[in-house]
């Protein structure tokens, strides 16, 4: 009689595959902690770099204007002239800014006149991620002041 001898099964054993399992586990969160880290900069960046578009918009307008738009004006007021403006023959044909950026959450940029928290005659912020006043790391208020 011919003894049947038995082939090596090809395949993996279990440890095998968790060992695999628990690499790409491992190295998806080292990737995923970096790329949300980027995120939140690049969107940290992009609101300075908004907010200082904004102050210098509000700076010739100023110099155009001889002053600040009201709280009540907003910075709408960089967009088109405000009914109420007392020297409406000095606001330039086009406004001073095309179009209002909202903040990376998507929230409009809050405006303050007179200024509560910066130097300036104003404030321009966001209120970060958490789209709330204060906060910390990501969650904090971003403004002229920092």
């Amino acid at each position: 009689m011919h003894k049947k001898t038995r082939k090596s099964e090809a395949g993996f054993t279990l440890t095998e595959i968790m060992v695999v399992v628990f690499i790409i586990g491992l190295l998806s969160t080292v990737v995923l902690v970096n790329v949300l880290g980027a995120r939140t900069d690049a969107q940290t960046k992009t609101a300075r770099a908004n907010i200082s578009a904004l102050s210098q918009s509000l700076e010739r307008y100023s110099l155009q204007l001889y002053t600040y738009p009201t709280e009540e004006q907003g910075l709408q007021a960089l967009i088109e002239a405000p009914g109420d403006l007392s020297n409406g023959a000095l606001y330039p044909r086009g406004g001073f800014i095309q179009q209002l950026p909202n903040d990376p959450w998507g929230r409009p940029y809050q405006y303050v006149f007179p200024a509560e928290r910066s130097r300036a005659a104003y404030d321009v912020f966001s209120f970060g991620a958490d789209g709330e006043v204060g906060g910390e790391e990501e969650n904090a208020d971003i403004g002229n002041w920092n």
